[in-house]
């Protein structure tokens, strides 16, 4: 069976192994008081050209969003999300648990613009009773998006600019963050932090066993945000493996040089499904795609492939998603292809 179900099906990459072995023995401080994860740091701000930048690693990626909506917002307001969000779909109600409401505004292409934006919040504060109903008070959004879409450069700046127009802050999920960087024509790394106000950069799902880095790219993090992570459950006592695993993903460029492998596997698996005459639900340029497959192909690749069908068509096509890695081999899409005949 060779699976593109999602991105996190292997373990680590074997640069991340082989420096957690050699350090197996070395002791330190914890809770991310360790000289890797200090060095993490450096080279994370290093990377995005902001050196006042505060960063702080996490276990996952609910925990994440959890940590960091709950820190930013004021107990009365909750977090706008596009409907596809994964804070309004995949986190099963993390973010109400934490007694923050998520407000969706439809999506385009899985994205949230800077026009819906500020047609909402023109709306909401013309309303007289708007002090009666949770407030928006931030924005949310996903980079790449639920969909594989990414915003370009104008888009995510005409949103940003409304965001500081309403006094929203901006946090950019970056759970597959190197796989959108990787897929982006016109939006750079540095670019990016300068575009929100704090985001994640996912090592879960790009070649770490585990992890998130959140970057409060201006040190503008809330106060007592480290307290804020452990209260959540987040805060790893041994955080030495956190900062070993983003000490190595940012050392020689590993962290963008594997989401570039994924994404190039990603165009040639569509290609393989455009070859069989797939049409596709969208055109993503990153790790995930969505060929929509007619019964006959989903029964000629169950047995051996493993991916996802998401919906059942009204002229009972399927729409599915697969997913590439920073581990995906070639010899898998080689496969792929002689499956489908």
């Amino acid at each position: 069976m060779i699976h593109f179900t999602c991105d996190y099906c292997e373990g680590a990459h074997p640069e991340i192994l082989r420096r957690l072995s050699e350090t197996n023995y070395e002791q330190m401080a914890g809770y991310g008081e360790d000289p890797y994860c200090t060095s993490a740091k450096e080279k994370i701000r290093l990377a995005i050209q902001c050196p006042s930048a505060e960063v702080y690693f996490l276990v996952g990626g609910t925990q994440t969003n959890a940590t960091v909506i709950d820190a930013m917002l004021p107990h009365y307001a909750g977090a706008i999300s596009v409907d596809s969000g994964h804070i309004a779909v995949h986190e099963a109600g993390a973010i109400e648990f934490c007694g923050h409401k998520v407000i969706t505004l439809p999506a385009q292409d899985g994205k949230l613009m800077a026009e819906a934006l500020a047609e909402y919040l023109m709306r909401f504060y013309a309303d007289p009773t708007w002090q009666h109903v949770a407030q928006p008070g931030m924005v949310y959004i996903s980079y790449p998006t639920e969909w594989g879409t990414i915003y370009s450069k104008q888009e995510l700046t005409a949103l940003y600019a409304q965001c500081r127009k309403y006094g929203l802050p901006l946090f950019i999920d970056g759970a597959r963050l190197g796989y959108g960087l990787a897929a982006a024509h016109d939006l750079t790394f540095v670019e990016l932090a300068q575009l929100c106000d704090v985001f994640s950069i996912g090592g879960t799902k790009v070649g770490a066993l585990c992890g998130e880095a959140v970057v409060f790219p201006r040190g503008n993090a809330p106060k007592n945000f480290f307290s804020i992570v452990k209260q959540h459950g987040a805060l790893l006592a041994k955080g030495r493996l956190l900062g070993i695993q983003f000490d190595t993903l940012f050392t020689d460029n590993l962290y963008f040089r594997i989401s570039e492998g994924a994404v190039k596997r990603a165009m040639r698996l569509r290609e393989i499904f455009a070859a069989k005459g797939s049409p596709f639900f969208n055109d993503s340029p990153t790790n995930q795609q969505f060929p929509i497959l007619s019964q006959e192909q989903i029964t000629l690749l169950k047995e051996n492939v493993a991916f996802e069908v998401w919906e059942e068509r009204p002229d009972h096509t399927f729409l599915t998603r697969f997913a590439t890695s920073w581990a995906t081999p070639d010899e898998h899409l080689e496969q792929l292809e002689a499956f489908l005949g």
